[in-house]
């Protein structure tokens, strides 16, 4: 069922995976969608690493993250808990947190809230709006399976960074477009990033 979104939150957090943060940056606001982004310490310091892009302070590596999005995006500072996102009254109609440290799974689960990252996570599962946690870890603890479970039932949806191979990827590229997409679907959104199985 699609929903009808115009707000999205989406903080990056210290797991691997920038590019997915990035490409689903992108696709979000391609679609129109206005975007508020955080990036937590350790979010910036893998989106340096990951993206190639050059040590800086936490100001100059979330300019140049901007840039390559491409579009308007209003930035959130992670200790600025007083910033709209983190308000139930004013926030975004969804979050995802892209990649989810398993720190932050374990904080969201929790109801402990240390940044605005997980402030604006727990606005969104009180006011029942959607949530999509996007995890790259592996192996998996049994501490970590258990906050993802105690996030899915409080209403989280769990879309760990899993790329399909049923549609043949030939880029890395096309890899994290597959697990986009699921997060766009997952938030109701269309996406035309990968073709659906056609059981073929």
């Amino acid at each position: 069922m699609e929903r009808t979104l115009h707000h999205v939150f989406l903080g990056v957090t210290g797991a691997s995976g920038a590019a997915y943060a990035l490409r689903l940056a992108q696709a979000l606001t391609g679609d129109g969608l206005r975007l508020s982004l955080s990036l937590t310490d350790a979010g910036v310091l893998v989106v340096a690493h990951e993206l190639e892009l050059a040590r800086g302070s936490r100001g100059e590596v979330t300019r140049r993250f901007v840039e390559l999005i491409g579009a308007d995006v209003a930035v959130h500072e992670p200790g600025d808990l007083a910033a709209p996102p983190s308000s139930g009254s004013s926030g975004p109609d969804a979050v995802v947190v892209c990649p989810c440290s398993m720190s932050s799974a374990a904080h969201i689960a929790l109801g402990t809230s240390r940044h605005l990252v997980h402030r604006a996570a727990d606005v969104a599962l009180k006011e029942r709006r959607p949530l999509v946690l996007v995890p790259r870890e592996t192996p998996l603890s049994s501490i970590h399976l258990r906050r993802l479970l105690e996030a899915s039932e409080a209403g989280a949806a769990i879309v760990p960074a899993m790329p399909a191979f049923y549609h043949r990827p030939a880029t890395l590229q096309e890899a994290v477009d597959h697990v986009v997409g699921k997060v766009l679907t997952t938030l109701g959104l269309e996406q035309a990033l990968f073709p659906p199985w056609d059981g073929g």
